[in-house]
């Protein structure tokens, strides 16, 4: 046993030396620098990564509580009214806006090609000579780009040109708002959120159904911002308008 700690001690010493005359001080070093420089860069890698995660949440958060909790009362008038077809609700909100006196025309935009406006003309609150001569049926939006595509295109066509009354889902009123200020970037828009019973955004962090819902809108939401910022001639979206147009009526 003393021999095994002599030895010890013996290699201990003749390490101390080594490492006092310099012979090993390169070789320790070298090594010593690339373990620290692994180590920050995984502290900077979760730093980046947590950082990320936080505003992710932080964003979903924002987007859950900005959505509408009530229907607004609208204290405007529009030259248009444009729906969004998703839900019943919504076209029938909209059309009771339009018979209200709100609006010049309504677009209904995204209609499944087999309804037929016969069918539409039957079960919408609408006086059917009002329905004959001024509500628009779009077939050709298959998404919520195409929607506000087929939109810019009827304003275009009707001259409508300084406003409009925008009517969805509540939960997909933010994405729609921004597709359409980034085809219509002068356009003056009003929206009016609807809300379903089916889908109680206050539940956007208890209720699974809703935290489904409300999550895929807000990923659809980032994806839509990130492709107006990236598309050539769209970048002009400004959020504060896009966040303003959200308030204003509520």
């Amino acid at each position: 046993m003393s021999i095994y700690l002599s030895r010890n001690r013996a290699l201990a010493w003749k390490k101390l030396k080594l490492w006092r005359s310099g012979k090993v001080t390169s070789a320790t070093r070298a090594g010593a620098g690339e373990i620290g420089f692994a180590r920050a860069v995984v502290r900077v890698a979760v730093a980046l990564v947590g950082g990320g995660a936080f505003l992710f949440a932080a964003g979903y958060v924002w987007f859950a509580l900005s959505l509408a909790r009530a229907e607004p009362r609208l204290t405007v008038k529009a030259e248009g009214v444009v729906v969004f077809t998703g839900g019943s609700d919504r076209v029938l909100e909209a059309a009771g806006l339009f018979a209200q006196g709100q609006g010049k025309r309504m677009l209904i935009t995204g209609v499944n090609r087999a309804t037929r406006s016969s069918e539409l003309a039957k079960i919408l609150p609408l006086p059917r000579d009002l329905f004959n001569c001024c509500v628009d049926l779009g077939y050709q939006a298959l998404d919520t780009i195409g929607n506000a595509r087929e939109t810019r295109e009827w304003a275009q066509v009707h001259n409508i040109t300084r406003s409009l009354v925008v009517v969805t889902s509540n939960y997909h009123m933010p994405r729609a708002l921004a597709e359409l200020y980034a085809e219509l970037p002068e356009m003056k828009l009003y929206p009016f959120p609807v809300v379903s019973e089916h889908v109680n955004v206050s539940g956007w962090a208890t209720d699974p159904h809703v935290i489904r819902i409300v999550g895929g809108e807000y990923l659809k939401f980032l994806g839509a911002l990130t492709r107006i910022a990236l598309s050539p001639g769209e970048s002009d979206l400004d959020l504060a308008q896009l966040r303003a147009s959200q308030t204003v009526t509520q």
